[in-house]
């Protein structure tokens, strides 16, 4: 080893790692629960919605399939469903195919008193 000129100190650096052995698994932790909560949970939570509705579905309701067809459910059983799409033509569908109940339109004698003012508010104005 070279000789030191007299007077001169030489300092090591110690060898010591950035963090504890504990803060790798306290931060993998962090992450499971992390991906827990906003992917696994709200996907469950979606899985459980739709296997409701497809449970409670029944004959009269107008619904939608995941391939975009809009029916009416004429009869349904155990693993499928049978929807009129057209007047007197119907299609079976498994129940899973069933994307989500559609909402049937208000008849037109059920609106709301505050629309039939404003129609004759505006025909009112239409007239002058």
């Amino acid at each position: 080893m070279p000789s030191q000129p007299e007077g001169s100190t030489v300092y090591l650096a110690a060898n010591t790692p950035g963090g504890s052995n504990y803060s790798l698994f306290i931060m993998l932790g962090i992450l499971i629960v992390g991906m827990y909560f906003l992917m696994i949970r709200p996907q469950q939570r979606r899985r459980r919605e739709m296997q409701e509705m497809q449970s409670t579905i029944g004959p009269g309701d107008q619904v939608l399939t995941i391939g975009g067809l809009y029916g009416t459910v004429t009869a349904i059983d155990d693993e499928s469903v049978t929807l009129e799409v057209a007047p007197g033509v119907t299609n079976r569908y498994a129940r899973g195919a069933i994307n989500r109940v559609v909402p049937t339109a208000e008849p037109e004698g059920s609106a709301d008193p505050d629309s039939d003012t404003m129609a004759a508010e505006n025909k009112i104005i239409d007239s002058e």
